[in-house]
């Protein structure tokens, strides 16, 4: 479903009941759009993530690892000024809008008592962020600044007076259900009732409203049904489902939602498992503009170089006529007078056919036969060239596609050595100015059903230094047949064939047959692994391999890394 009002009365419930009365003793910004709040209570670190992205945009306790900048942005850094040692109060839902207010009390720079408030609004493009003063509802900052001249209906800049957005004229259904019973009577089709809901009462995007429908269809008194149904968000048990159309999540069971069931005991981790991938992506992608940019050239630039040499190849498969040509007009010199532009001479290796030739009016009959003999010899010289020059660029493109394939697997955190990769190689230019050199990052570790070690190289560095210099000689190495993807180590010597499906699993969805079904993988011991002198990070050769083909599940997927 989508985090609308409804979704954010399950979700502001079970932040406040888990956070409200911790203490805030961290605060950092990964990401433009995005802050963490460290909140301990119960002896407990809770990481909350407070989303403003304007897909992803979002309240929850995530786990989901992060890597801060290295300077911390103004927004975290006044955060930080107001709220680090601050008491969370409250966790409250302005009306069953999509919006959230974390209520804090803390002391300002002179011992006095300070109440300011964090406010989220999850509304799309323009969800944002307040840091905003409790007592005098002045904004003290944001972490989107919108100016004046783009905003006319009120003030989103630090100092303005914060105020909410423009009130719609719909119903709070959790204080009131007034005016259902009305619109199931003039609205007996689904879609009509659904929409009507959406209109009528506060919170529902277009798949809630439409759940409410189908279970309005049901027998028994209305009112009653949708106050049970109501009730449920109260109480959620939250389910991640895969259907025919792609992942979806729903607080609770729903009868218009069907596919592979996987149950959580909280909505945050429901969420995890959900935006992993999708807002991953994402900020992989705002993160790697630059490394994208130089792939995506370098790909366009080796397929142009390919389609040219073969093109070339094309022209060397004619070169026999070339050779033809010459020894005619040495054979039938006598026939040939200077300053004549073609000449007609029986072809004595066709069946003595007339075969026409051109000739320059500028040189002599032995000259015109030796142009033609060189030409011969220059295609076919060729020859041996361009299949070099073909494979090479063929190497390259290969080299590319895993790239954009990594790229595609990647969390943020893998980018700067995809990055530092590309500048060893030559295809980034070094920065000048001083930096620290990037993290070295390891492999994503997930758990086999028996509790074998699995490690998944996202990047051709971890690729390289996994399959070369941490796994041991025994342990099984796989990657999908003639496919970029990753490397992947099991360490066991002898995998049960559970744990090798389950290590061909992961091989096949980190790659970029990720959407495919029945993908091959090849698996060997890694002892069989050879690599060539020169070649690229991660480049590999081997012999003696296992096939077998895998259809990646992300059910199972999960499955593996929370068993981490």
């Amino acid at each position: 479903m989508s985090f609308d009002g409804l979704f954010t009365h399950a979700m502001v419930q079970e932040l406040n009941e888990t956070l409200a009365g911790g203490r805030i003793m961290k605060i950092h910004q990964p990401y433009a759009n995005e802050i963490f709040l460290i909140v301990r209570h119960n002896r407990q670190n809770f990481p909350v993530l407070l989303s403003a992205h304007p897909a992803f945009a979002r309240a929850q306790i995530s786990r989901i690892k992060y890597t801060n900048p290295q300077t911390a942005p103004n927004f975290a850094m006044m955060l930080r000024k107001h709220l680090e040692g601050s008491r969370l109060i409250k966790v409250e839902q302005v009306e069953n809008d999509r919006i959230i207010r974390l209520v804090t009390s803390g002391r300002d720079e002179l011992g006095d008592e300070e109440q300011t408030t964090l406010i989220l609004e999850m509304m799309g493009r323009h969800s944002n962020l307040f840091l905003v003063d409790e007592k005098t509802q002045r904004i003290i900052d944001l972490i989107k600044h919108v100016p004046a001249d783009q905003n006319r209906v009120r003030t989103l800049m630090p100092g303005g007076t914060y105020v909410l957005p423009p009130k719609q004229n719909v119903i709070n259904p959790f204080k009131s259900l007034d005016g259902l019973a009305n619109v199931i009577l003039d609205n007996p089709k689904v879609d009509d009732l659904a929409k009507n809901i959406q209109q009528q009462f506060q919170g529902f995007a277009r798949d809630s409203a439409n759940e409410l429908a189908h279970v309005l269809q049901q027998s028994g008194d209305a009112l009653a049904l949708a106050t049970a149904w109501l009730d449920q968000f109260n109480k959620p048990k939250p389910e991640l489902i895969t259907t025919d159309r792609g992942v979806t999540f729903t607080p609770f069971n729903w009868i218009t939602v069907s596919g592979n069931t996987t149950t959580y005991d909280s909505l945050s981790e429901l969420l995890d498992a959900y935006f992993a991938e999708k807002s991953e992506h994402d900020r992989v992608q705002q993160q790697a503009v630059i490394v994208l940019r130089t792939v995506r050239n370098e790909l366009k630039k080796n397929k142009k170089k390919i389609e040219k040499q073969n093109n070339e190849l094309l022209k060397a498969d004619h070169a026999d006529e070339y050779r033809v040509k010459g020894e005619l007009l040495t054979t039938y010199m006598s026939q040939i007078k200077r300053g004549m532009t073609e000449i007609t001479l029986p072809n004595y290796y066709d069946d003595n056919k007339s075969l026409k030739i051109t000739l320059s009016n500028q040189i002599g009959p032995s000259q015109n036969a030796q142009k033609y003999f060189t030409k011969y010899n220059k295609l076919k010289n060729s020859v041996k060239y361009l299949n070099s020059q073909i494979a090479l660029a063929q190497q390259e493109v290969d080299y590319f596609e895993t790239l954009l394939a990594q790229i595609d697997i990647a969390s943020p955190k893998d980018i700067a050595e995809i990055r530092e990769e590309l500048t060893q190689e030559g295809y980034l230019r070094v920065q000048h100015k001083k930096k620290q050199k990037p993290k070295v990052s390891q492999p994503e570790k997930f758990y086999a059903t028996d509790g074998t070690l699995i490690e998944v190289g996202k990047n051709n560095l971890q690729n390289e230094r996994l399959s070369m210099k941490t796994a041991a000689k025994s342990d099984i190495w796989l990657h999908t047949k003639d496919i970029p993807g990753s490397h992947v180590i099991i360490h066991d010597n002898e995998p049960t064939e559970q744990t090798l499906y389950e290590g061909a699993m992961l091989a096949a969805y980190f790659s970029k047959a990720r959407e495919s079904a029945n993908v091959p993988v090849d698996y060997l011991p890694v002892r069989r692994l050879r690599k060539p002198n020169g070649s690229k990070p991660g480049f590999v050769i081997f012999e003696g391999q296992t096939t077998m083909t895998v259809t990646p599940e992300l059910q199972l997927v999960q499955k593996l890394r929370q068993n981490n």
